[in-house]
């Protein structure tokens, strides 16, 4: 259980991640807004309290690593960075510009601490699971690093997903800890009409995982379930972080159509003033 003023601390930097997240994209005038702000709560918890890192050091070899699969929510990642000291905060205001670093879906000769360069989907997870699978190679199990997939539950629908899973439940991978952003939404729309995925727990159980479903946006739950998956020692690990497209904005939240849309001037100053009466 997390301290209150953890907690607090947790809840505030969310916000301002959020509220970075929609000013990057208006100025951008392009952008994924509903996955990036539903994601807002994971990316804080990890960056701010569980990832071993080190923002003036993004090539330290003792990192833990986070591969971005579904790549388009990549303002949340860049926003959280920023927060976290990668980067200056006013570099976020260049997304998708021309010559900038934050590119519209990551590219890892681009910006240190990205792990991955991302977009097609379904490719995330067979990355990382290389990575932990070489980790094991070189060091055995005594590394103590962790490989964290974010995964959208849109990308599901990919063959190259379940090849990994079933690649993973194999090798019985401890150090992989798969995060799925269950907001069922994708471009086409809901994903229970799009592409059914239920019942999911019981798939990724079938494959050898060991399985959590967690509220996305319950600081203690979230910490919980993946202290408990770092410590589960004969499988690879997923949490079914079940989260609101759109959090924070009442209006666009679970509305399929803002997944790839981002707000205007106008609409990013009523979110604006949403984020900042909630605090």
């Amino acid at each position: 259980m997390l301290s209150e003023a953890v907690r607090e601390i947790l809840k505030h930097k969310a916000n301002e991640i959020r509220k970075d997240v929609v000013r990057m994209l208006a100025i951008a005038g392009s952008g994924h807004t509903a996955g990036s702000l539903g994601m807002a709560d994971v990316f804080t918890l990890l960056y701010f309290y569980i990832l071993k890192h080190k923002p003036e050091k993004p090539n330290w070899e003792g990192r833990d690593r986070l591969i971005l699969s579904n790549g388009h929510i990549c303002p949340v990642l860049y926003a959280t960075m920023a927060h976290a000291g990668y980067f200056d905060i006013e570099e976020l205001w260049t997304l998708r510009k021309f010559g900038s670093r934050l590119q519209g879906h990551p590219h890892r000769e681009f910006l240190p601490g990205i792990e991955t360069s991302s977009g097609p989907l379904g490719s995330g997870l067979s990355q990382a699971l290389g990575m932990a699978i070489a980790d094991r190679m070189d060091f055995g199990n005594q590394s103590g690093r962790f490989f964290y997939c974010i995964m959208g539950d849109g990308e599901l629908n990919e063959g190259q997903v379940w090849e990994a899973v079933l690649h993973a439940g194999k090798e019985k991978l401890h150090n992989l800890i798969a995060i799925i952003d269950r907001n069922d939404i994708q471009i086409d729309g809901y994903t229970h009409e799009v592409m059914p995925l239920e019942p999911l727990k019981d798939k990724w159980e079938s494959f050898n995982w060991h399985v959590q479903e967690v509220d996305g946006h319950d600081f203690d739950a979230l910490h919980g379930a993946i202290d408990l998956a770092k410590n589960v020692n004969n499988k690879p690990s997923v949490l079914i972080a079940v989260t609101v497209p759109g959090k924070g904005v009442k209006e666009i939240e679970r509305k399929p159509e803002w997944h790839g849309k981002p707000p205007n001037k106008e609409e990013a100053r009523r979110f604006l003033m949403e984020l900042e009466k909630d605090f």
